[in-house]
């Protein structure tokens, strides 16, 4: 995939952008690392690092995260 974009921005603001090109890697290796991923994961911390926001709180959230204010994911549930 392409990312036509500079990394400035995320690195000004302590965003770290990591990552791996899996396609490269032979595919018994991928299917171990998703089997792992399903093994070694708590899924109970996964809470932790995001919440679930509606559609509405959308714009009023987008200013706090440009303060800083809000860490973490957020995953926005559009029929919310």
């Amino acid at each position: 995939m392409d990312f036509p974009a500079t990394v400035a921005p995320f690195i000004l603001r302590g965003v770290t952008l990591a990552g791996i090109d899996s396609v490269m890697r032979p595919r018994a290796d991928r299917l171990e690392a998703w089997s792992r991923l399903g093994e070694d994961l708590d899924f109970g911390k996964l809470g932790a690092i995001g919440r679930e926001v509606g559609l509405g709180e959308v714009i009023p959230l987008a200013g706090e995260m440009i303060q800083g204010k809000i860490r973490g994911r957020m995953v926005v549930d559009v029929n919310w």
